[in-house]
């Protein structure tokens, strides 16, 4: 990236940032944004983050339309010289007038070792605008006593937490799944712990909300505050409760094939054998990308344990071959992980005669302890 003296204020590129805990509806969110930005003539440039290989959100991304630069193997803050190289590489190509990053799922302790730095190194080359920390409105509500059902163990619920105490705007996404009376009930709740933060409540599906929380952040700058104590001990804890899995999977069927009624017929298959062994799902996701076409997918979310596969993009027409890309996260070991897609993949071809699924690439892991790059502010604990 050039020198901070290398830029005019007056060309500074809008940097926004969308965390949230795993699940929270990010990506769908980042998609919708960066789609309203560029209908109003507007560069953009997407940046992705993963523990691991072979991202759905990426994938997902790129079939849109976008320029999206992809940071595997540790969270921004470790790879925070990734991140900056990933703006340069995006700079180069199609110079944004805003970048829009979407963090690992399972990341906190942003404000102080992104934003903050970013600021303070390269701010005469970005604005920064307000952070925003999406939830998911049904395990928010578990998270705070509201409605019963399968949640996380503690250590994991400190990462969740310490996500929405950083956050400018704590957006309530998936509005559409709770009545005004549940709504105002988790607002309030939230808005009690966390009085720091604007909560907001969005639906991308239905549109009630988005315009304002756009609007809030493309006008705003974030402004610098205190950044939170963390203890990264209990941080690197939680993280390595987070069973981690990647894969492909090569489809090479005998004749076309309906991608969807595989992709949900894999999915429920997972989601059974993970509720047999007793882990507790965070996200499910898996792309179908046709090896022929115009770079249309099939798109498959599951976001709880109890939740049902929803095909969030279909593919309208048969499939020839192509590629899965299966991304998991839960809390269970990675080699529970590992069994169960191994397991369930077999199970799920029985649904789609003549189709042959191979497991061409398979990593399963804990996430390693977290290390920021930079980190502005008040000392954190264990780091």
């Amino acid at each position: 990236m050039t020198s901070p003296d290398a830029s005019s204020s007056s060309a500074k590129a809008l940097y926004i940032m969308v965390g949230g805990f795993l699940g929270a509806g990010k990506t769908t969110a980042v998609a919708a944004l960066a789609q309203r930005l560029s209908a109003k003539g507007l560069r953009v440039g997407l940046i992705t983050n993963d523990q691991g290989q072979e991202l759905v959100d990426t994938a997902m991304l790129r079939a849109k339309g976008f320029a999206t630069e992809e940071i595997p193997g540790g969270c921004f803050c470790c790879r925070f010289n990734s991140l900056v190289d990933a703006a340069d590489r995006l700079t180069e190509a199609t110079r944004p007038d805003v970048f829009i990053a979407e963090p690992v799922g399972s990341c906190t302790d942003l404000v102080a070792t992104v934003t903050y730095p970013l600021r303070r190194m390269y701010g005469s080359q970005f604005r920064i605008a307000p952070l925003s920390v999406l939830v998911d409105p049904v395990r928010a509500q578990r998270v705070f006593g509201l409605q019963a059902g399968g949640s996380f163990s503690q250590k994991v619920i400190y990462i969740y937490k310490k996500q929405l105490e950083e956050a400018d705007f704590i957006v309530i996404s998936k509005s559409e799944l709770l009545d005004e009376g549940q709504m105002q009930a988790l607002k309030k709740a939230i808005a009690l712990e966390f009085p720091n933060a604007e909560v907001l409540a969005a639906s991308v599906r239905s549109g009630a909300g988005v315009d304002d929380w756009f609007e809030k952040i493309e006008a705003g700058e974030q402004v610098e505050r205190s950044t939170m104590a963390v203890d990264y001990g209990v941080y690197a804890e939680g993280e390595a409760l987070l069973g981690w899995l990647n894969a492909t999977v090569a489809c090479t069927p005998d004749v076309e094939f309906d991608a969807n009624v595989f992709l949900r017929a894999f999915a429920a298959e997972m989601q059974r054998r993970l509720q047999l062994a007793g882990a507790e799902i965070a996200h499910l996701k898996m792309t179908f990308s046709p090896d022929e076409g115009l770079g249309d997918i099939a798109v498959v979310n599951l976001v709880r344990s109890d939740f049902v596969p929803e095909l969030a993009i279909r593919l309208e027409q048969p499939a020839g071959s192509g590629q899965v890309i299966v991304n998991l996260r839960a809390e269970a070991d990675p080699e529970t992980l590992s069994s169960v897609l191994r397991d369930a993949l077999p199970a799920a071809t029985l649904d789609v005669p003549g189709l042959n699924a191979a497991l061409e690439h398979l990593e399963f892991f804990k996430p390693g302890k977290p290390v920021p790059t930079h980190r502005v502010g008040a000392e954190s604990q264990n780091l």
